[in-house]
């Protein structure tokens, strides 16, 4: 087993594990003294792995009640997440309780803020199945829901309070899902670490998928560690996510995933950056090939000059400028304001 602290105001552990899921129920309890669980999941991941979830939570004492959504990014909304909450009070949980999230960062980002309201805040923890979740969204207590005006502007800082990672659930997903996750472990790579993104770059990622997972969340740990509240450097972990959540909102948040969204934000902004002179040449297409590598989508069907336009629904828009994250090579990330009248004639429009 590999074991992580992320030592935040209330730490907790990420432990990885294959098969940890069989056992959830055991390291729960190990920490948490509780009556009842809600356990969240989706309509995907539920039948693959509730009842083995459910089971081992039962067999350590907990009562469980079980609130299963639609799965997919439209379920997202506050709608949603108020009929969990619903749920929970129905179920009498009481602030001693807590919540599981099953599934992948739609999953998790429900469970955990509806979490942070119900009774201004109970305990949840994370067992995240898909490869985006694993490296990236069940880490850090970032929890959130879409609104019609743009992703994730509706949420709240809530830390999980475990973290188990089972990468035997990547067996079971579609190899869409598995490229989606990719996007996000670039990412990392492109912002903190040459290193990682080399190996993704010339080896083969399933073949060293438990490393990279590893690499990834010890990584966005010590973000996390040193800024929990994103005032400063946790705003890196942003890369391409501007321009992402903006091609997202045109596409209604269905027609295209958050790693493609994501991937196709990189390689814009990577672009931006060098024709500002502050990428270095060359880079942007080191992603795209390395995005295409991996089955992901390096430009999208809306006119930049929508996408651009689409950005200023940003959570990191201030009153005149918006904090993109640039890159000066691979590996070396940074902020930099870009004033909002100027953002058109940087990215070329």
């Amino acid at each position: 087993m590999k074991k992580l602290t992320v030592n935040v105001a209330d730490s907790y552990e990420i432990l990885i594990e294959k098969g940890i899921i069989a056992d959830c129920g055991k390291y729960i309890k190990s920490l948490k003294s509780a009556k009842k669980v809600c356990l969240v999941s989706d309509t995907n991941v539920y039948p693959i792995y509730g009842k083995t979830v459910e089971e081992s939570l039962k067999a350590n004492g907990y009562e469980v009640c079980t609130f299963v959504f639609e799965a997919g990014e439209e379920s997202k909304t506050t709608k949603t997440v108020i009929e969990i909450v619903e749920f929970m009070a129905q179920n009498a949980l009481t602030r001693n309780d807590f919540a599981v999230a099953l599934g992948g960062g739609v999953c998790g980002d429900m469970a955990g803020f509806a979490a942070a309201i119900y009774l201004r805040g109970i305990d949840f923890v994370q067992i995240p199945t898909s490869l985006l979740a694993q490296v990236d969204s069940s880490v850090g207590g970032k929890t959130a829901v879409d609104l019609p005006q743009g992703k994730n502007l509706c949420g709240a800082f809530h830390q999980p309070i475990l973290v188990l990672i089972d990468s035997n659930t990547l067996d079971t997903l579609k190899p869409h899902y598995f490229s989606d996750g990719m996007a996000e472990a670039i990412k990392m790579g492109c912002i903190k670490s040459e290193s990682l993104f080399e190996k993704i770059e010339n080896g083969d990622a399933k073949d060293i998928i438990d490393d990279i997972i590893f690499e990834c969340v010890s990584l966005k740990a010590g973000v996390v560690e040193r800024d929990e509240k994103e005032h400063g450097e946790r705003a890196l972990l942003n890369f391409g996510h501007t321009a992402g959540h903006a091609i997202e909102k045109l596409h209604n948040f269905t027609t295209i995933s958050h790693g493609e969204a994501v991937g196709i934000g990189m390689v814009l902004v990577s672009k931006a950056g060098e024709n500002n002179g502050l990428t270095k040449s060359g880079t942007a297409e080191r992603i795209k090939k390395v995005l295409k590598k991996y089955d992901l989508k390096t430009e999208d069907n809306n006119a930049l000059s929508d996408i651009v336009k689409a950005m200023n629904a940003d959570k990191k828009r201030t009153g005149t400028s918006i904090k993109f994250v640039f890159i000066k090579d691979i590996g070396k990330g940074f902020i930099n304001p870009v004033n909002n009248e100027d953002i058109p004639t940087f990215f070329g429009v």
